[in-house]
């Protein structure tokens, strides 16, 4: 879901497979079964007869295949290892990038670059491919960092500005969200949210309460996507249908958002 301010304010390949089903070829067995010694083959050498009934290529494999597991599920450990580590390396490089920048407020166009590109090195390696189907994505979360002009109203005087830590919680029990300010204005929006795939939701705003106090049903207008990029259990990384781009890190796995 897009954080919003109030108005005004992917096995082994099919090649692979025909090679574990089909006999290496210094074994030279013929194409033809049935009786018989070594008959000439093609090459100058002998080919082996196969036994009766013997379909070619199911006999020798067994051993090519069996050897192949372990070296798979070696291979795909690695991977995961290597990613677990790149993540962690590129989490504390976006970090960094992100700190002096008053959560977008300050940033330029060139550090707007920087940080977009750190977080697509990332999004290549998020460990959690499902995240609309994982329990690290229930929670409250604070927005470190933000594209979105609606959000920083970079436009009025900075004491005018939200100044003061910014939610999001997201239940996928119950596919409601929320996002709250704090100061200056401690403006809440409540949205239902609809599944679109593993990884979007349709965001469908349904009450904005300003000042905390005061509850207005959200116009037709007011909806949007947002697409979880990247998630583990202290940072997230979503984009909006608007292209914004949002870095929020998890503060409460417990909170629920009310119904």
């Amino acid at each position: 879901m897009a954080l919003v301010s109030l108005p005004p304010a992917a096995a082994a390949s099919s090649s692979s497979t025909t090679h574990l089903l089909t006999p290496p070829a210094s074994i030279g067995i013929s194409s033809v079964g049935g009786r018989g010694g070594p008959r000439p083959r093609g090459d100058g050498g002998l080919a082996l007869p196969l036994p009766a009934g013997r379909r070619r290529g199911w006999g020798a494999p067994v051993s090519s295949f069996s050897s192949f597991l372990p070296s798979f599920f070696t291979g795909s450990k690695k991977k995961e290892e290597e990613d677990a580590k790149k993540a962690e390396r590129l989490k504390a490089e976006l970090l960094a990038a992100i700190a002096p920048l008053d959560r977008g407020a300050e940033a330029t166009p060139e550090d707007k670059d920087r940080v977009d590109q750190i977080a697509q090195r990332l999004e290549e390696v998020s460990p959690t491919k499902e995240p609309l189907k994982s329990e690290l994505l229930n929670g409250k979360w604070e927005l470190l960092y933000t594209t979105s002009t609606s959000i920083l109203q970079p436009q009025r005087p900075k004491f005018l500005r939200p100044y003061g830590t910014i939610y999001q919680a997201i239940n996928t029990d119950t596919l409601r969200a929320q996002n709250m300010e704090t100061l200056p204005y401690f403006n809440q929006v409540t949205a239902n949210l609809v599944p679109l795939n593993s990884r979007k939701v349709a965001v469908r705003f349904d009450y904005f309460k300003i000042f905390s106090l005061i509850q207005i049903k959200a116009p037709g207008s007011g909806k949007g996507e947002l697409e979880i990029t990247y998630l583990d259990e202290e940072l997230r990384v979503s984009r909006g249908d608007k292209g914004n781009l949002f870095v929020l890190k998890m503060v409460d796995p417990l909170y629920r958002v009310p119904l």
